[in-house]
């Protein structure tokens, strides 16, 4: 599965991309165990409180059944000698930082996902650092060298493909799979292996026999069209390894707003709240598909004689959830507005951005569903529009 001769550098330009995945293992708990080397060798769980859930565990916990967004009182129950911490978000972003920094060294392609993973890609570096191969495992060795924590790699021709290969033999894992393997390489796993392929849509898979990627392989494309909409289609090409994204370098955002200008002045209160809610909607979405979070929220306020004012708030860690915006909103608007003026704008704003970090929004046992419901919202208007489902509250403009 793994050589040294994936792309070499006497061979004519290859057809195909050389793109990598990185993930740290176990990632806030090793920085923890690095913190307090005492930790080693225990059961360490980070999450938030007593009616959190899991952040992340350790390999040695997960011994116990303990995982990812399992509430704290479960893993409480199957793990009761376990070392729960809450957690050093700020400590876990230097982390993050040292290894972006490390991997754009090998190439200026780095997308980072969230915290603990990214993608890179390596096409046409041969000549600078020699096999592709061999540079994953010198960035491998760096990582332990300089930053203490253990990192498992997948080498691909896509980024599907490349996900799914470093998730398969963690921790410390290093798998290639060469160009025209994809399909093979993908058969025989579990169908739940392919991203995106959650508990509801495993559970509807298994109800028609697809137990492995290879039985979806089977299902003709326009029979999982017909049964999952554009999502059957996407799926009949994940199970292919078939996936045209690049690697894309993220772009530096400080901040994601909206405004809206009402095309008559507005006092009526519930318009004017309604309004702020479908803004709050609108820029929440944006966060979620740059895969950011964000820790200021701001409104902007500007009366019909065009006098302008400005309120913003700093939460104690970055989100993503509509719910957390919609109140820190309301409560800046109804702080700020001290005019009896009409209204002739409202905006709002997020900034002090920061990539996603999955694990981060399990602190609260009740925002992971909030979380849930937003994506499936995105969902839903990603296909049918922004204005094919609002919340109640929000005003359709």
């Amino acid at each position: 599965m793994e050589r040294d001769d994936l792309q070499q550098s006497e061979r004519p330009r290859a057809p195909y991309r050389v793109i990598a995945h990185l993930d740290f293992d176990a990632f806030f708990a090793a920085v923890e165990e690095n913190l307090d080397p005492s930790l080693k060798g225990k059961p360490v769980i980070v999450g938030g409180g007593e009616r959190g859930v899991v952040a992340t565990a350790n390999y040695v916990a997960r011994r116990y059944g303990v995982h990812s967004a399992m509430p704290l009182r479960t893993a409480r129950r199957l793990c009761p000698h376990g070392v729960y911490l809450t957690g050093h978000h700020r400590l876990y972003s230097e982390y993050s930082k040292r290894l972006m920094d490390m991997l754009d060294e090998y190439s200026p392609l780095v997308e980072q996902v969230s915290l603990d993973e990214a993608y890179l890609d390596l096409t046409g570096t041969e000549k600078l650092f020699g096999p592709p191969v061999r540079t994953l495992r010198l960035i491998q060795k760096r990582v332990m060298d300089e930053l203490q924590l253990s990192i498992s790699v997948g080498l691909a021709t896509n980024k599907l493909v490349a996900k799914v290969a470093s998730d398969l033999r963690k921790p410390h894992g290093f798998t290639v799979v060469r160009p025209g393997e994809e399909e093979a390489f993908l058969a025989p796993l579990p169908v739940e292996r392919l991203p995106g392929v959650g508990p509801a849509l495993l559970s509807q898979l298994h109800d028609r026999g697809v137990v492995t990627v290879g039985d979806l392989v089977l299902i003709p494309p326009h029979l999982l069209r017909l049964s999952f909409g554009e999502w059957g289609e996407l799926l009949a090409h994940r199970a292919r390894g078939e996936d045209p994204r690049l690697v894309t370098p993220r772009e530096e955002v400080k901040s994601i707003s909206r405004e809206h200008t009402f095309e008559e002045d507005v006092g009526d209160a519930g318009v004017l709240e309604s309004t702020l809610i479908a803004l709050t909607e609108d820029v929440c979405r944006r966060l979620r598909h740059k895969q950011l979070e964000a820790r200021t929220v701001t409104v902007k306020i500007r009366y019909s004689d065009f006098v302008t004012h400005t309120c913003s708030h700093t939460l104690p860690r970055p989100m993503d959830v509509d719910e957390v915006f919609f109140e820190e909103v309301l409560a800046l608007f109804r702080q700020g507005r001290r005019r009896r003026y009409h209204l002739r704008l409202l905006g709002v704003g997020v900034s002090n951005l920061v990539p996603r970090a999955w694990q981060d929004d399990l602190f609260d046992q009740e925002l992971p569903l909030l979380r849930e419901l937003d994506l499936k919202l995105d969902t839903i208007r990603d296909k049918y529009g922004k204005d094919a489902i609002r919340r109640g509250a929000a005003e359709t403009r």
